[in-house]
């Protein structure tokens, strides 16, 4: 992959993100807001999560309440390099812990 593919497979991501966000059914409160190759998610209880690009390493980084995670993309998806989860599994089980509602973000 070079960095022109990157970053489209990363932005392709991260607007897919905003639009899921926007429909998120219930109650779940859960802005962003994206600068750059950073999107951040804030929640009512004060609490974050950061998702950004690493084009040196062609990855996305999530940082959560619960710890820190870097995903390389593969088969048409982002995958952890350690657990080999899902991104975007791995992103609404977050959102559900930091919000305390139940949120799904999956396609």
């Amino acid at each position: 992959m070079n960095d022109t593919e990157f970053h489209q497979l990363a932005d392709k991501l991260m607007r897919y993100i905003e639009e899921a966000i926007d429909n998120i059914d219930g109650d779940a409160d859960i802005d962003y807001e994206t600068n750059g190759g950073v999107m951040s998610l804030s929640f009512e209880n004060g609490t974050k999560i950061i998702i950004n690009k690493q084009e040196p390493m062609h990855q996305i980084w999530l940082a959560t309440k619960s710890g820190g995670y870097h995903f390389d993309y593969r088969d048409d998806r982002w995958y952890c390099d350690r657990s080999g989860q899902e991104f975007l599994s791995l992103l609404s089980e977050a959102c559900s812990q930091q919000s305390g509602e139940d949120v799904s973000l999956l396609k």
